[in-house]
């Protein structure tokens, strides 16, 4: 009998988890033309803080080298645990976030070794002083579902793939020296004493290898679960806590078993060393399954997606959902292009992320474990920065099963909440209170009002509304009360106001659209509530107490967690009321003043120094910052006030001096995919800059030509003739034949097919787009 870790079975058996479609000639062609653009070390230097790892589109497993693990407060470059500067590589973990102002996961590490075993990481700075390996960039390769690299320190080749819930190894040994791998359940992306509360590691009776560990990070109380299987019996095996290590020194007396070689060991610092005698000069293959609700749920993971011995076809298996999911685009236009946009288009694709068993279980933000019925679980969702683009990208680009799964991921962590709520800043399972804002509501009106279904409506409505009314979170009560939140009472007040009133202005929209007037006219009124922070005298939004003064002495460039505002000043938050544009430019006293305003934004005179206190605030153009999301909308603005040639020629600015095709290639963190799905809207030429009105404002394409391949098999083309650098503003422009003269879309117009076309011109045309305003609530 054969024993488990040796059963040859079919090659691709479970591996795919999107399910297969039909796809053309053509459509492989561009995915894999797609797919061979993708360059996933771009952001993975400067601070896009993205990984290079890999995984498949929103996979459970991120599989990625990690090379560093810093103290908490030095953490923050490493958010996503590799930095393309550094030159040692401490192992490959399994869980990853991509593009993350914050630190964490780093889940399950493993780092194969030849030679001595040591089980510190040791100084980075020191080669030998610990298990961590130099490497040169030279060795590496990243290609969407795929890793390679070599440890220059043991002569190892690695080799890294995934599926959804499990991630594959491969490894090289050279000859002559002993081959282990290293298992440390110690790690994570920042250290800090009592990070993790409890682990277990147990080798069971056919080799499997299992355990868990719970965390107190960014989200308290996180458990995770594991199953390991290797291709060769291992000779034996050191299980350590090293909290407790000083217990074993001196043993094990003459005679007696040493302690380590036990089978199972439970506590707060576990590593554990396996032998591979008949490894060397050999390759050795090892898959993890990871699992939120238990072991035994993570073997069946494991039995599930990885029945064979086969890293081969596991990686074509990622390379195949790749290539599907990078073919929703099909982008024109020179190498460097098509690397930056493919790029962009992969980075959205990384989150939100499968939170789920293969048997459907899953443990929620209550850190109990459920049952989805009907639905796929998700997880990950860094909201304040998603809402924006990433969610109205992926309602283009992703079957409406997909969204309408987020959907209804959302709602059953409302229902489970202990508070009632939609998520706010949400990953595996567990709520982070990170951010302002309420911004799964625009999420779900969003995706309503584009025509995706899949989920209860009412219950969605309810929930949203539920959130808005009772939710206890950052002076929603006093917010309910006075119509803003008062600074005496609560900080960063003048942006909550601000996005709690756009976030009711969703809630208004859905319930209009589903006759619940009385719905939609409560929330109607509270989307006026911005009003409330705009100070006529200063022309900038401000924060009241609650007597109804602005907090004195004001000084619009400060910015700070005890300020007005959230990552961010007055000259980046006043202009945020995508909901009501046209308002906007009447408290500024006309549309000309506004446009005056957004100028000095752009024009200002700005030493970046200013913010060095604020680590995301990055990406300057005089006070515009594009690392950060408050300012993503706005150079979308001057079309609002008739001057959309103005939008063009900040735009032109933006993608020049914000995004580059290296490893420093994005000015600010990726945020789960906000800042290169902004990239991708733009290079198309139109953004959503008020996600619920089903309103694209068009800037100006930086591709000669590109076709969205539609979730409802339609196609809708985007031509730029006559796109070259000295031809940077529209001329003029068709939609199926027929002049253009408005600078929006309706997404009904994308959905329904056909093609928009572009002319081209030097000089801007100051005619072009003005005959009809785009969507504003007071207009």
């Amino acid at each position: 009998m054969r024993t488990p870790w040796l059963r040859p079975l079919s090659l691709f058996a479970c591996l795919l988890a999107a399910p297969a479609i039909a796809a053309t000639a053509h459509d492989k062609a561009v995915g894999e033309r797609a797919w061979a653009a993708v360059d996933p070390f771009i952001g993975t230097g400067g601070e896009g803080h993205t990984y290079p790892g890999a995984t498949v589109p929103f996979g459970m497993v991120q599989l990625s080298p990690d090379t560093q693990i810093k103290p908490r407060k030095e953490a923050y470059g490493w958010a996503a645990g590799y930095r393309h500067g550094d030159q040692t590589i401490v192992g490959f973990s399994h869980t990853h976030f991509s593009g993350t102002g914050h630190s964490d996961l780093g889940d399950v590490l493993l780092m194969p070794i030849s030679g001595e075993v040591k089980l510190e990481r040791g100084d980075a700075t020191k080669p030998g002083s610990g298990y961590t390996s130099r490497f040169s960039h030279a060795s590496e390769q990243a290609q969407p579902g795929y890793y390679a690299v070599t440890l220059q320190d043991y002569d190892v080749r690695a080799e890294l793939t995934a599926s959804a819930r499990v991630g594959w190894h491969r490894y090289h040994f050279p000859k002559g020296k002993p081959a282990h791998v290293l298992i440390d359940l110690r790690t994570s992306m920042y250290d800090y004493p009592g990070k993790v509360q409890w682990s277990r590691l147990r080798v069971r009776s056919d080799g499997t290898v299992t355990g868990f560990r719970e965390t107190r990070g960014w989200a308290p109380g996180r458990q995770l679960y594991f199953a390991m299987r290797f291709s060769r019996r291992s000779g034996g095996q050191q299980l350590h806590d090293t909290e407790q290590d000083v217990v074993y020194k001196g043993f094990p007396p003459p005679g007696e078993k040493d302690p380590r070689q036990r089978a199972q060991i439970e506590g707060r610092q576990i590593v554990a060393a396996f032998d591979f005698a008949d490894a060397a000069g050999q390759e050795l293959l090892v898959k993890v399954a990871i699992s939120p609700v238990s072991e035994d749920n993570a073997i069946a993971n494991l039995e599930a997606e990885a029945p064979a011995w086969d890293f081969d076809g596991a990686r074509a298996a990622a390379r195949s959902q790749w290539q599907q999911a990078l073919g929703a685009i099909d982008a024109q236009g020179s190498a460097e292009q098509q690397r930056s946009f493919y790029t962009a288009l992969y980075h959205t694709m990384l989150g939100p992320t499968l939170f789920m068993d293969h048997d459907g279980r899953y443990r929620g933000p209550d850190n109990a474990v459920h049952q989805a019925k009907g639905f796929t679980h998700y997880s990950t969702f860094s909201l304040w920065d998603t809402y924006r683009a990433l969610h109205p990208l992926l309602t283009l680009v992703q079957p409406e099963q997909r969204n309408s799964d987020f959907i209804n991921s959302l709602l059953a962590s409302q229902r489970q909440s202990p508070y009632g709520m939609l998520p706010i800043w949400a990953f595996h399972g567990q709520e982070t209170w990170c951010m302002v804002g309420y911004h799964a509501v625009p999420v779900i009106a969003d995706a309503y009002m584009k025509g995706i279904r899949g989920f209860d409506a009412q219950q969605a409505l309810d929930a949203m509304v539920a959130t808005a009314k009772h939710g206890p979170y950052d002076g929603i009560a006093q917010y309910r009360e006075l119509g803003y939140v008062p600074i005496d009472e609560e900080g960063e007040a003048a942006s909550k106001t601000l996005e709690y009133a756009f976030d009711d202005w969703t809630i208004a929209r859905m319930a209009q659209a589903l006759g619940r007037q009385d719905v939609a006219a409560e929330f109607q009124r509270r989307a006026g509530n911005w009003q409330h922070a705009f100070d006529a005298k200063t022309g900038f939004m401000r924060a009241r107490k609650r007597d109804g003064a602005f907090r004195e002495p004001f000084d619009p460039t400060v910015s700070g967690y005890g300020s007005d505002y959230t990552e961010g000043n007055a000259w980046q938050y006043s202009w945020y009321v995508p909901q009501d544009v046209a308002g906007l430019a009447r408290a500024h006293g006309g549309e000309d003043a506004l446009l005056a305003r957004l100028d000095q934004v752009f024009d200002a005179k700005v030493d970046p120094k200013i913010f060095e206190h604020m680590e995301d605030i990055t990406g300057l153009i005089g006070w515009y910052a594009h690392g950060n999301e408050p300012s993503h909308h706005v150079a979308y603005l001057y079309a609002y006030a008739g001057q959309p040639w103005r939008s063009q020629a900040r735009l032109g600015a933006i993608m020049r001096s914000q995004y580059a095709a290296r490893p420093d290639g994005l000015a600010g963190n990726d945020d789960l995919g906000q800042m290169s799905a902004w990239y991708v809207f733009t290079a198309l030429g139109f953004y959503p800059v008020t996600p619920g009105s089903n309103q694209y404002i068009i800037g100006r394409p930086f591709l000669p030509r590109a076709q969205l391949n539609l979730p409802n098999g339609k196609q809708f083309s985007v031509i730029a003739e006559g796109l070259d650098d000295a031809h940077p503003y529209i001329g003029s422009a068709t939609l199926n034949g027929k002049p253009l003269e408005r600078a929006f879309l309706g997404h009904e117009e994308i959905l329904a097919g056909g093609e928009l076309r572009f002319h081209m011109q030097a000089e801007p045309n100051k005619q072009w787009g003005v005959a009809e305003r785009p969507y504003s609530m007071s207009r």
